[in-house]
């Protein structure tokens, strides 16, 4: 019995793998590459605003280091929507499809924080439980868009502390800036994986449909007005 489920999880982990390495058709590719593009774009303008927070900080320019943890703060949403908008446009698409890709679980060894590893944990849990293919896709779905809303929510807390400068332990607000933004990609490098397997499941006729989905613009997020105690103004 152990040997046979071993076997059937080795054979899982190939067909992943196989799904992400290997090329699209072409009319998959193109829609591939057009909505991946514009995520990365946005995850990295996010990333050169924090590296060079980090950077300024590192030389006591504590100034400009909390104006450009500011400018990653107020860009880090066209990071977070459209990877949300993303999971729940394939979870609503996908209840149409006639297959869905095999996914793996998450791992809490590929995370730093413990939003993303708990996440992480449940969902490896789950994944023990549910042996419906559809069922493990949708729940990891569900999975990664809660927790990249979560971790958006908690970067922009953290940065907004920051940039105000009312953090109340900079060095650890800081690292968890680092944290976050880290467990950040590797959402983003999950969705990138399913949407990828999805596009090599689904069937030809599926993708006009689809794609115009994921070519929508997600709204902005709108934040809650944070209600914050009067503070004197700490160095970062």
């Amino acid at each position: 019995m152990f040997a046979r489920r071993k076997s059937s999880s080795s054979s899982t982990r190939r067909r992943v793998s196989f799904s992400w390495f290997s090329s699209l058709p072409r009319d998959k590719s193109r829609v591939f590459d057009s909505i991946v593009a514009r995520w990365e774009s946005s995850y990295a303008i996010v990333s050169i605003a924090l590296q060079d927070a980090f950077t300024f900080r590192s030389r006591g320019q504590l100034v400009c280091a909390r104006q450009q943890v500011g400018v990653a703060c107020e860009l880090m949403w066209r990071v977070s929507r459209p990877l949300v908008f993303c999971c729940e446009t394939l979870t609503t698409s996908g209840r149409h499809f006639p297959e869905v890709p095999i996914v793996d679980p998450l791992k809490t060894e590929f995370f730093r924080g413990d939003t993303a590893q708990s996440a992480a944990s449940w969902n490896g849990i789950l994944h023990t439980v549910l042996f419906a293919q559809r069922s493990r896709f949708f729940h990891k779905l569900r999975i990664l868009s809660e927790t990249v809303d979560r971790l958006d929510n908690e970067f922009f807390e953290a940065a907004s502390d920051i940039s105000d400068g009312v953090a109340t332990d900079p060095n650890t607000t800081w690292g968890r800036l680092d944290s976050l933004h880290f467990d950040l990609s590797t959402c983003l490098r999950e969705i990138e994986i399913i949407l990828k397997s999805v596009l090599h499941a689904l069937p030809s006729e599926f993708i006009p449909a689809l794609s115009a989905e994921l070519e929508k613009t997600p709204a902005p997020k709108v934040r809650p007005l944070r209600v914050r105690p009067r503070a004197v103004r700490i160095s970062a």
